[in-house]
């Protein structure tokens, strides 16, 4: 690992939680910001692609969101607001002014990532979705609780995501994209994926990238497989997946672009 990939630690805190994060590489090109999941998701899994970003000229980092990894907090007192305020905390603490925005969220943090296109609008140049999931607009500022929680209850209400306000922040989106989508997830029923993937080519460029063997834990999986990881990096930054032609110009020439 050169020095320029290093992962350097670091600790933000926000509305009386510390938040653990660790970021790699130089201000420029971009900055990405991976969100992990729900559940026992944490940064730990997406560490590999800090360096990997970091070793094509961008600024990256992780965090554990409050309640999750070495973060403080209860996850049952946290929410998707409180998710997408972390985020917003942290990117405005530790990414450059000046840099474009790689947005990469797994899961449950597809909803944050639209959450963030929609704030930071013409300053994201990418979006990456990992088997994203997205919520009723009722969900939002509800704790997660337990499992018996009114958030459980709401966001297992039949077909109570196609109202989300993520799809209609991602049809506004203009960027690049890239949809990660696992060959046996569990978790995300296919319309979802559809209904996003739909979303992001109202506007959009997306790329759809297959993971047949892969399952929703994508995080995992893409810590265990470099390839995998490293193609999907590559479609985030130069519009193209290894082995197709480029379909736009890389992030480095269009920095002001949404």
């Amino acid at each position: 690992m050169s020095r320029m990939d290093e992962l350097t630690g670091f600790a933000h805190v926000y509305d009386g939680e510390r938040l653990s994060g660790a970021s790699a590489g130089p201000a420029g090109r971009a900055t990405a910001v991976l969100l992990h999941g729900a559940g026992n998701g944490s940064k730990e899994r997406l560490l590999p692609f800090l360096t990997d970003f970091a070793a094509r000229g961008c600024r990256a980092l992780a965090f554990d969101f409050s309640g999750h990894g070495d973060s403080t907090g209860a996850l049952a007192e946290s929410s998707l607001r409180r998710r997408y305020e972390q985020a917003v905390a942290v990117l405005d603490a530790h990414a450059p002014a000046d840099d474009p925005l790689v947005l990469v969220g797994f899961s449950m943090s597809g909803q944050t990532v639209a959450d963030l296109v929609r704030h930071y609008g013409p300053r994201v140049a990418a979006v990456g979705l990992c088997a994203p999931a997205v919520y009723a607009p009722e969900a939002w500022e509800v704790p997660f609780g337990t499992g018996d929680s009114r958030f459980s209850e709401l966001i297992r209400t039949p077909d109570s995501w196609r109202h989300s306000p993520a799809l209609e922040a991602l049809r506004s989106y203009e960027g690049r994209a890239v949809l990660a989508v696992p060959g046996n997830d569990t978790v995300i029923p296919p319309a979802v994926t559809e209904a996003v993937q739909e979303a992001l080519s109202v506007r959009g460029r997306p790329t759809r990238l297959e993971l047949p063997a892969a399952d929703h834990f994508l995080g995992l999986w893409f810590r265990d497989h470099a390839e995998d990881r490293r193609a999907f990096v590559t479609a985030l930054l130069d519009g193209r997946l290894p082995g197709r032609p480029p379909a736009v110009s890389g992030i480095g020439d269009h920095t002001g672009e949404a």
